[in-house]
């Protein structure tokens, strides 16, 4: 297999190894665009990131926000005014020195309805922004939001140059963007290829690396290769220096090969999940949807598809993660005796040709999902799981393009994505809120006592506060089963061995975040 699939990533353009100054990187997956505020696209977040800075940086443990842009901050006692001192020694790619100015700028843009950014709640609810002198901001909130530092911390909160992005109009983040980052961004070619270059004035690199800059090469080369067996072969031949979106079905061999280093990025969260939409009658019952989650074999499925790459997931926050609750352990238990017994409770009586019916209505909910080999695979255990109990899972799986405007439609039982996040407060909040309806809350959960906890966790000033209420949030969501949490998976960077330095990052599934260190 991997010797055909060499001769077709050999047809798509690949050539042989990089000069020396070069360093080589694989995706899958292309971005409709790098505009980092316009989007959710993990895609865009690993590029921009490259190119583009934050005002703090995601230390290695998933959980601190250290020094980036700005190298100290204040808080105020009511916790709503953020004072950031800025670094004095930062410029742009453009060559345009970074000031205060620019902080501003960026985050107003961010708020403009205009821009209809996604994930602008993530700066949280600004009431004003003030550049006080050249290299000071100060960052007033409507109110007090816990998790400003980390939040702050993503893609979506990168700094913008104002001369590029109004130069480009509406090409910017297509044909070009400006940026303080370790890279430059030079020109992407969609679903080819996106070429950075190395900004050689850059030294402000944040002290989770041992190399503040500049990075080691002189370009970077990202091509984008969607088909799975061509980035196996192409890594094997050693085409390539590193990769994020090695399958998973081949790490074993990738583990094996003398020629590439496999590392996975820990901690890491990013869950496997099913979410049932509550307002769907078939679904609407809580023992219905327990009896799904209890009736499958979540170890089976890691080790049989994933192949030891992901571990089962039994509760909605990894237990690694900032403000995970430990009381949520235990409320699913795999029970296929159980489960039967919870859906004959809920009405739903053995049928014909196996499958449970009620009032004359089949136990048969709409399934959708992004058809991806994993997510496929897994869609089709669970399938089989859930016939033992009579429950038959209809499978309507989407292509990439398009499956988020189909779950935007709103026609299915339930559907299924991996989703990564950085903490409880953030999947809470992102996916419960009865705000976020209809979408990405498609449980359609309205409770008046999850939105006053999630807004309690919010404001806290204490961090004893924030894990309070966003323990009670998720003690509730679990014992309604609002999801079936299925597998945390597992993500591998793999690397040629000539590279070193290359230690992957968790944040937003991007593991190849700065590339500092990194050495050939």
């Amino acid at each position: 297999m991997i010797r055909i699939a060499l001769g077709v990533s050999l047809a798509l353009g690949i050539a042989g190894p990089a000069p020396a100054q070069t360093l080589t990187l694989m995706k899958g997956i292309d971005a409709p665009h790098y505009d980092a505020q316009r989007t959710t696209w993990g895609p865009t977040s690993d590029i921009v990131n490259m190119f583009q800075d934050t005002l703090v940086a995601l230390d290695w443990d998933g959980k601190t926000a250290i020094p980036y842009l700005a190298k100290s901050w204040t808080i105020s006692e009511d916790g709503r005014t953020y004072t950031f001192k800025l670094r004095d020694d930062v410029s742009f790619c453009s060559g345009k020195k970074f000031t205060a100015d620019d902080v501003v700028y960026s985050f107003k843009r961010l708020k403009d309805p205009a821009i209809k950014a996604p994930f602008a709640w993530r700066a949280g609810n600004i009431k004003e922004l003030r550049a006080t002198d050249s290299h000071t901001v100060e960052y007033e909130l409507e109110e007090p939001f816990s998790e400003l530092l980390l939040q702050l911390t993503m893609f979506t909160n990168v700094i913008h140059n104002k001369e590029s992005v109004e130069a480009l109009g509406k090409d910017y983040g297509i044909k070009g963007a400006d940026g303080t980052g370790p890279w430059c961004f030079d020109h992407w070619q969609p679903r080819t290829e996106i070429v950075l270059t190395r900004h050689d004035a850059y030294k402000w690199g944040p002290s989770m690396y041992q190399n503040k800059g500049p990075v080691k090469f002189e370009k970077l080369v990202v091509k984008i290769i969607p088909e799975d067996s061509s980035r196996v072969a192409a890594m094997m031949s050693g085409q390539f220096d590193i990769t994020h979106q090695f399958p998973a079905q081949f790490i074993t061999q990738a583990k094996a090969a003398p020629m590439l280093t496999v590392t996975e990025a820990r901690p890491n969260f990013q869950l496997l999940y099913y979410g049932f939409k509550t307002t769907r009658p078939m679904v609407a019952d809580a023992r219905v949807r327990e009896a799904m989650s209890i009736a499958i074999n979540r170890a089976e499925i890691a080790k049989a598809i994933l192949l030891g790459n992901a571990d089962p997931a039994f509760t909605i926050v990894d237990p690694e993660a900032l403000d995970f609750d430990p009381k949520t352990k235990g409320i699913v238990k795999e029970d296929i005796e159980r489960a039967k017994a919870l859906l004959d409770e809920a009405g739903w009586k053995p049928g014909s040709g196996g499958v449970r019916e009620k009032d004359g209505i089949k136990l048969a909910p709409k399934i959708y999902f992004t058809a991806n080999a994993n997510s496929a695979r897994v869609a089709d255990a669970i399938q089989g799981y859930l016939r033992k109990i009579g429950v038959d899972w209809r499978l309507q799986p989407w292509d990439s393009t398009i499956s988020s405007v189909k779950m935007a439609e709103q026609d299915y039982e339930i559907w299924s994505v991996t989703v990564p996040y950085l903490s409880a407060g953030d999947l809470m909040n992102i996916y419960f809120d009865s705000a976020n309806i209809p979408t990405p809350n498609r449980m359609n959960w309205k409770d008046a006592e999850t939105d006053a906890w999630l807004k309690q966790g919010r404001s806290a000033l204490t961090e004893a506060d924030r894990a309070k209420y966003y323990a009670l949030v998720q003690q509730k969501v679990t014992r309604e089963h609002l999801w079936m949490p299925v597998l945390n998976i597992n993500m591998d960077q793999v690397a040629n061995k000539k590279i070193t330095g290359a230690r992957p990052h968790m944040i937003y599934q991007n593991t190849f975040y700065k590339g500092l260190d990194v050495t050939r």
